[in-house]
């Protein structure tokens, strides 16, 4: 397979795409069967790795390899029967190299979805054709559409347990097309899957003669996941500043680090935010070499022609395109942490390479997963709750609207005191379609952070 490079047009000969995407479902769904199912089917398995799996089950008192193995990995998985941990598996087929995210099922776990999907292209949700759309599958349907992941398959598993019967099929797939739909979803592909007995996950199923879309390695191989860089404004937020200070490059000065959107070319006229100082892209070093022009995700070294001050967690944007720069920020999130996060909660907010000190204005609304509503004024979020909330931080931040880049439109809040993360947030709107509008903000004491 060839791909065409979107920037120049050269096209690279024997390149393969990548495509990184995630599994969710309520427990006992499947998730772990489907994903060792493809690993297996699609001969991604090594010999040793399905022997342990075969040793394993037979420990277990199974009679056949139980592929669920191959990717619960911890004691308390196995024990239990259970996906705890986000398990990565890397394979890939003739046509395409795949990065695979398999995430929990439990309620408690569902923050864990966020860590596995938000750089995820595609996500699959499992349903249990015997339950039907359940709340955790609603709850896995709007994180994913809080997250812009752009395409969604509904894999409706366990058909064999319902005869393979078109009906049940047909109506889970009307009310799950529906549900995510209506919060924005731009893509859902649904289908009828068996993957203990591998029908429709690898190769077409005999059983199911009514249907007649791709299996599910069918569509993964062919989902369109290749975007035009250049389609987007440039952001390329600065991690490191290079100074050598030798003989042989005295006066050398470049900013380093990873295009999150769109395409760099010298002679750029660009702005350095958030101070605003402007200047031109001088040079753009990329692997060693001097290039004229870099795209995202490239690593590369920009020089400025302009001596000006700038330090790691500065963004540098065209000055045409420029992001605005603001100490307000709202915002849609899914608080992952234990403690719930309350309103005047001080806080640290890391955007890209930045990361300044915060507090929590307002909690306008949560999102109540069954009917869409917002729940006005919650004064906290629990673990797993979204919800929009309103940040007031110390230093002017960059941002981008999530739903115009997930890089530069997305942050962290953190605790001071120890480190751990509180919560993902997606500046914006993020249910454009669903979501009510938010309570007005209440009056909060500000504690004597004034900023």
């Amino acid at each position: 397979m060839s791909t065409t490079n979107a920037v120049d047009g050269v096209v690279d000969a024997g390149a393969t795409s990548l495509l990184r995407f995630a599994t969710a479902g309520s427990v006992d769904d499947g998730k772990s069967t489907l994903v060792g199912r493809l690993l297996h089917d699609s001969k991604s398995v090594l010999a040793d790795q399905l022997e342990a799996v075969e040793r394993a089950s037979l420990g277990r008192g199974q009679e056949t390899p139980d592929l669920a193995l191959l990717t619960d990995g911890l004691r308390a998985e196995r024990e239990q029967g259970i996906t705890i941990d986000v398990a990565y598996r890397y394979f890939a087929t003739p046509r395409r190299r795949f990065i695979l995210a398999d995430t929990p099922g439990h309620v408690q776990y569902t923050r864990n979805m966020v860590t596995g999907a938000s750089t995820a292209e595609l996500a699959v949700v499992l349903v249990d054709a015997r339950n039907g759309v359940v709340e955790q599958t609603r709850r896995h349907a709007a994180v994913a559409a809080l997250l812009r992941v752009p395409h969604v398959v509904l894999a409706v598993n366990k058909m064999d347990l319902v005869g393979y019967e078109e009906s049940v099929f047909a109506a889970i797939a009307e009310e799950f097309t529906t549900y995510a739909g209506s919060l924005g979803v731009p893509e859902i592909t649904a289908i009828p899957i068996s993957a203990l007995a591998g029908d429709n996950v690898v190769t077409p199923s005999a059983n199911m003669d009514w249907y007649g879309g791709p299996t599910v390695l069918e569509h993964l191989e062919t989902v369109p996941v290749v975007a035009d860089p250049s389609d987007d404004p440039a952001r390329f937020p600065v991690q490191y500043v290079i100074r050598p200070q030798t003989a042989e490059h005295p006066d050398y000065r470049g900013y380093a680090g990873q295009i999150a959107a769109g395409v760099l070319r010298v002679g750029d006229a660009v702005t350095v935010l958030p101070s605003g100082r402007t200047s031109t892209i001088e040079g753009i070093d990329a692997l060693g070499e001097a290039v004229d022009v870099a795209w995202a995700p490239q690593s590369v070294t920009v020089r400025l022609a302009d001596d000006i001050d700038v330090s790691r967690g500065d963004l540098i944007a065209p000055s045409a395109t420029a992001p605005a720069v603001t100490q307000d920020i709202e915002a849609t999130v899914c608080h992952v942490a234990d403690r719930p996060l309350t309103v005047g909660q001080r806080v640290l907010l890391k955007h890209t390479t930045r990361t300044v000190k915060a507090i929590v204005k307002d909690i306008p609304s949560r999102l109540t997963l069954d009917d869409l509503s917002q729940h006005p004024a919650p004064g906290e979020l629990a673990a797993n709750d979204i919800g929009r909330v309103v940040v007031r931080t110390a230093e002017a931040l960059a941002l981008d609207a999530y739903a115009d880049s997930r890089r530069t439109g997305s942050f962290l809040l953190i605790d001071p005191a120890d480190g751990t993360t509180l919560t993902a947030g997606m500046a914006g709107t993020a249910f454009a379609e669903a979501a009510a509008e938010a309570a007005p903000a209440a009056a909060t004491d500000d504690d004597g952070w004034d900023f």
